[in-house]
């Protein structure tokens, strides 16, 4: 129920679809913590493919299974197919008119607020692990290369997740 409920609401695409499955595994069904679902996220992000589907199979299968990585996926992918054949057969011939191109422009702040919630509590999340300074430094790095730069997101976190794994280890962590 939690991934079909993210693929009949998800409306927008995957990054929409990412607040929606954060509540679902981590506040309504308690699958994983805040931490557990950043990490997923992050890795999901550096695989190719739709981002949903991908969370919805890992987190299925952390819970289920192979069964479960099945249900996910599925649950997640048949609506919007399902949905998508009958809107664009639908609104095909609706397209011109107002309400249609209004209930498109409406949606789209609300995805961009749902965003917003997701990453501030992504920032707090990582000002408690790393300290203020740090996070906006991370923040700022972020920004110059996506946006300026041209990086491409997966190719940053790819990045960070090799540094981490790659970094030399202080003496009091190695303890």
């Amino acid at each position: 129920m939690a991934f079909l409920r993210v693929g009949l609401l998800g409306y927008g695409g995957g990054p929409a679809a990412i607040p929606l499955i954060q509540k679902e595994a981590v506040d309504t069904y308690k699958w994983m913590n805040d931490e557990e679902f950043s990490d997923i996220l992050a890795i999901g992000n550096t695989l190719p493919g739709p981002i949903a589907t991908k969370m919805a199979g890992y987190i299925g299968y952390r819970v289920s299974g192979v069964g479960g990585l099945i249900n996910g996926v599925l649950a997640t992918v048949l609506p919007t197919v399902i949905l998508m054949i009958i809107l664009l057969v639908s609104l095909a011939s609706f397209r011109d008119y107002a309400w249609v191109q209004g209930m498109t422009r409406g949606v789209l702040p609300i995805v961009a607020v749902m965003l917003g919630v997701l990453t501030w509590s992504f920032v707090k999340k990582s000002k408690t692990d790393l300290g203020w300074i740090k996070v906006l430094l991370l923040i700022a790095l972020s920004i110059v290369l996506i946006e300026f730069a041209g990086l491409h997101p997966a190719l940053l976190i790819g990045s960070l997740i090799l540094f981490v794994l790659l970094k030399p280890k202080k003496k009091e962590d190695a303890a």
